[in-house]
């Protein structure tokens, strides 16, 4: 039974892809659920499965790529088995993506201001004069200078954090229920970093928007994050609300990720780093992934992939944590 607050709810998601030697597990069994109005940042290093994932929740896959089992639920509906008439209805208007590569995202023989018009008439029944003004205050939003002149322009003719901008424009166009950012501010400056999150918390108090928010930058997550959930070698090692995370985190991966956050009061000479290198997709590994790279492991850890134990909300996929229970 899903609770009423929560309006994305991901149930046991496994998704690989098919290769020429045989079939790569990408995500092997991703749950969480994410409550209206509320932010769930997915953080781990390159290759976790953190964008796989992110392409899983609206079956924007590849072709190589399947899902396997699992759901995803949405509004009641299963988004794994909904027909692709119905998904292309949710995509942009109820459901919303910020993909991670704005260069490869735009077509380069549209203008910008026939993107953005495109995803509001394909959705809402106005005038193209009434889009085309809702399109260039968006863009005006979220910082395009000179925005009715930049709407006639094309993509070649925007740096890629302007492109950027552009796709986050088109992404809140509709004021969706739920907004899955993949790095979305990775090619902006500070500055328009911060107005972008500024924009999206608006977004959120006015009409109780949820996001699920992908990055590598934890100091991100610090500011626009509820809660966050850690993926590595495709499994949810730690997931816990945005401040126990970072006071109190249990994972030895969490605490690793963590130390590596570069400090202005830091005076070492190196930066602080995880030895080794995350799991191979397709490499077999019967116990806990990150086992080969922990500083704690137990002999336990190799054999045995450790189930994700509860505590008030606090879950942690670690044999350390039965050990010290």
């Amino acid at each position: 039974m899903i609770s009423p607050a929560c309006v994305l709810d991901v149930q046991d998601l496994h998704v690989s892809f098919s290769t020429e030697e045989g079939t790569v597990p990408v995500l092997k069994g991703l749950s969480y659920s994410l409550a209206k109005g509320k932010v769930l940042a997915v953080v781990g290093e390159s290759g976790s499965g953190k964008t796989v994932h992110a392409l899983s929740l609206l079956r924007l896959l590849p072709p190589t790529a399947h899902i396997d089992s699992g759901k995803i639920l949405f509004d009641g509906k299963d988004l794994v088995s909904l027909s692709p008439s119905s998904l292309r209805k949710l995509r942009g208007a109820r459901i919303s993506m910020i993909f991670q590569d704005p260069m490869s995202s735009l077509n380069p023989v549209l203008t910008i201001g026939e993107q953005l018009t495109e995803t509001i008439l394909a959705h809402r029944k106005i005038s193209k004069l009434r889009a085309k003004a809702l399109a260039v205050r968006l863009l005006k939003k979220v910082g395009i200078a000179d925005a009715a002149k930049r709407y006639d322009q094309y993509p070649f003719q925007f740096s890629g954090g302007m492109c950027q901008r552009v796709m986050i424009a088109m992404a809140l166009a509709l004021e969706p229920d739920v907004l899955i950012a993949d790095e979305p501010t990775t090619a902006l400056d500070v500055t328009i970093q911060a107005q972008i999150l500024r924009l999206i918390k608006e977004l959120q108090a006015q009409a109780g928007m949820s996001a699920v928010f992908i990055t590598h930058n934890l100091a991100l997550v610090a500011d626009v994050a509820d809660e966050v959930l850690v993926l590595y070698g495709g499994l949810c090692m730690e997931q816990a609300p945005v401040h126990t995370i970072f006071e109190k985190p249990l994972h030895p991966y969490t605490q690793g990720l963590l130390h590596s956050l570069v400090s202005i009061r830091q005076k070492a000479d190196f930066l602080p780093a995880i030895p080794g290198n995350p799991p191979v997709p397709g490499q077999e590994c019967p116990g806990c992934p990150f086992a080969p790279r922990c500083p704690r492991a137990l002999k336990k850890c190799f054999k045995e992939r450790p189930p994700l134990f509860e505590q008030d909300g606090h879950k942690v996929a670690c044999w350390l944590l039965e050990e010290k229970a």
